[in-house]
């Protein structure tokens, strides 16, 4: 059984101001306690975990040296963020963390002053932090931005292209790049730090100053010569000149668990920097608790857990994950065309590719966080007669529109893309909700749009994504388990555009696209019970639609309900857009298209999420009895 651990000296720090007070000396053991806060607070309500533990000597050397919120830390992703919510007075709803009514799990302007950026998806803070170091410097204002980036985020374009933007422009901006992965270099014990010291002391920025004026008036060629000799000359010594030709002043690496290397090189650097300066820092991700030190990967995301034992408190599941489902399908798949290839995100695990690789080692390729480059990868690959997968969550997908459109839609290129986590994901609440994809897809001319109804149908999909060859296709499926049909061994080839009748009925047809499906029968069964017995179809394509289905549907019932999981535009506004050309509407019908409403959904169950927007069973059935005038029959629908 959990306990409240004891935190003498955290109870001490309700604001960052609070840690002014603490001495040097005992910075160690608060972060003992500011840990032990943070595993015991995330035992109870599940969340990010891994990359927090490793922050919290770094969290708390930031704010006890910065004025925060005056000097503004923004972090990257938000993953990490959890220490620094417990210190920036929000500790009192730690365990409301990822709840309904609770905290983000991510960075979040609304909830506090000292969010100054929200973050939930990946290489932004660079970017976002020079804006606010300009607009600092044309304010004339003497506040200090700081950027903490993962090395894992240091993988996509945009960082690359904030870092190059922050050199030419000379700001004053503070990049802590948090290495805990050892992916570029690991910390040369104490004369590293000694460097690390010394190249951030006054003596050694003032004369580096000093002397980019001086050979500034001996011209331009001797300048650069000059300066570019010194930084390669430092760079030797102190690594860093892919930074230093950026035009960063690179200091490190320095044991970001370490107070002693931390505390002076921070100061210093808040003291005496004039430019951009990279500060790198190695940790280790899961630091000061044993089962996230020994397996990082699965303590990333947790669910609650048992402090003492680590075990993870997980339910059960009554079906196979849709995740799951896909990684089996496509391996069947790929074990009959070798052509088939996977390509993922920096999402392995999250897309189930992990699987796919461990069968097909040569055919899976993980380009790191970079969703452009990976659908313009896909392209390539497409144009050379292989047909990749690009497993993509919705919400990341986002990140590739352009490339979607250019390098894929118009040259009209094979390229499947499996989209995960489609619709709402509960806790990771509206920044990684699933909402835009059949939006942002079905509007380009040339594309398949699909969405599988269950875990059977998402096999059928799989195949017939590998069999399709005339150009791109997608097909979408939500986070969780199926709803436990009864899965084939293979999937098998769809007809393009063709969609199937589920139910039939009478006044009343309800057509879904997706996992709703479950929903839309048992609210067949409410409005059958009611008398009015409903037609159910499960539409399959929003692009190309099924016009004899929707005919059949429009022609024979006084009402239509369209049930998705995605936002306005999306199959509902192609369904309407077929029926007002056909004239179908002016016979009548009684059309009534369920979307997620036009907000962005704050965090809860699932299911929850669901009911408030109206596509569960009951507001199936209400929007029924309201199309047909029968508000007085809502009463009677079933709990």
């Amino acid at each position: 059984m959990n306990h409240k651990p004891e935190t003498p000296l955290l109870d001490r720090v309700r604001l960052p101001a609070d840690l002014k007070d603490i001495e040097d000396r005992d910075m160690p053991r608060l972060a003992s306690e500011l840990r032990d806060e943070m595993i015991d607070a995330v035992s109870v309500t599940g969340g990010h975990l891994g990359a927090g533990l490793g922050v919290v000597e770094l969290t708390l050397a930031i704010h006890k040296v910065f004025d925060t919120p005056k000097d503004r830390l923004i972090f990257d992703v938000g993953h990490q963020c959890y220490p620094h919510k417990i210190l920036t007075g929000r500790r009192d709803r730690i365990r409301t963390l990822r709840q309904e009514d609770g905290l983000s799990g991510f960075t979040r302007r609304a909830e506090s002053e000292y969010d100054p950026f929200g973050a939930a998806h990946s290489s932004t803070s660079i970017s976002a932090g020079l804006g606010m170091a300009v607009a600092n410097a044309l304010e004339d204002g003497d506040r200090n931005v700081i950027s903490v980036i993962g090395d894992g985020a240091m993988s996509a374009g945009m960082a690359y292209e904030a870092l190059n933007n922050a050199g030419a422009l000379d700001a004053r901006l503070i990049v802590i790049l948090n290495d805990n992965d050892m992916s570029i270099a690991p910390p040369t014990g104490a004369m590293s730090a000694y460097l690390a010291r010394l190249a951030s002391g006054r003596t050694y920025m003032g004369m580096r100053e000093f002397g980019k004026k001086l050979t500034a008036y001996l011209g331009k060629a001797v300048d650069r010569a000059i300066t570019r000799a010194v930084e390669h000359a430092r760079g030797y010594v102190t690594g860093g000149t892919l930074f230093e030709e950026m035009g960063f002043y690179h200091i490190g690496p320095i044991d970001g668990h370490s107070f002693d290397h931390l505390l002076p090189v921070l100061r210093n650097v808040r003291d005496n920097a004039q430019g951009p300066v990279l500060i790198h820092v190695v940790t280790q991700k899961g630091k000061g608790y044993a089962p996230a030190e020994a397996a990082a990967d699965k303590y990333h995301g947790v669910s609650k857990f048992d402090v003492i034992t680590g075990a993870q408190a997980k339910a059960p599941p009554n079906a196979p994950s849709y995740t799951k489902v896909f990684a089996d399908a496509l391996i069947t798949e790929a074990a009959h065309d070798d052509k088939i290839v996977g390509i993922t995100a920096a999402m392995p695990s999250g897309t189930g590719l992990d699987k796919f690789l461990e069968v097909y080692p040569d055919r899976c390729f993980d380009v790191g966080i970079a969703e452009q480059h990976a659908v313009t990868f896909a392209a390539g690959m497409a144009s050379e007669g292989y047909k990749p997968f690009a497993a993509i969550y919705s919400t990341f997908l986002q990140r590739a529109y352009d490339q979607v459109v250019h390098d894929v839609a118009i040259q009209g290129l094979p390229v499947r893309f499996p989209i995960d986590r489609a619709g709402y994901v509960g806790a990771d609440g509206p920044t990684h909700a699933g909402s835009f994809d059949t939006t942002y897809l079905a509007t380009l001319p040339g594309f398949v749009v699909m969405a599988a109804a269950d875990e059977a149908e998402l096999k059928h999909m799989v195949c017939t994504a590998a069999a399709y060859g005339e150009g791109p296709i997608s097909f979408r499926y939500p986070r969780g388990e199926g709803v436990g049909v009864d899965l084939p061994e293979r999937g098998t080839v769809l007809e393009i555009g063709k969609g199937r009748m589920i139910k039939e009925g009478g006044k009343i047809a309800i057509l879904s696209f997706g996992t709703r499906l479950a929903e839309c029968m048992l609210a067949a069964e409410d409005l059958d019970a009611a008398g009015l017995p409903a037609t159910v179809a499960d539409a399959r394509f929003a692009k190309p639609l099924d016009h004899d289905l929707i005919r059949q549907l429009a022609r024979h019932h006084e009402v239509l309900i369209t049930v998705e999981e995605g936002s306005v535009g999306g199959f509902g506004s192609h369904v309407m857009q077929f029926l007002s050309h056909e004239g179908l509407l002016d016979a009548g019908l009684k059309f009534r298209p369920l979307i997620l409403p036009d907000y962005f959904m704050e965090q809860a169950k699932p299911e929850a999420m669901y009911a408030h927007a109206g596509l569960d069973r009951r507001g199936i059935v209400e929007t029924a009895f309201r199309a047909l005038g029968a508000e007085d029959l809502i009463a009677t629908i079933r709990a």
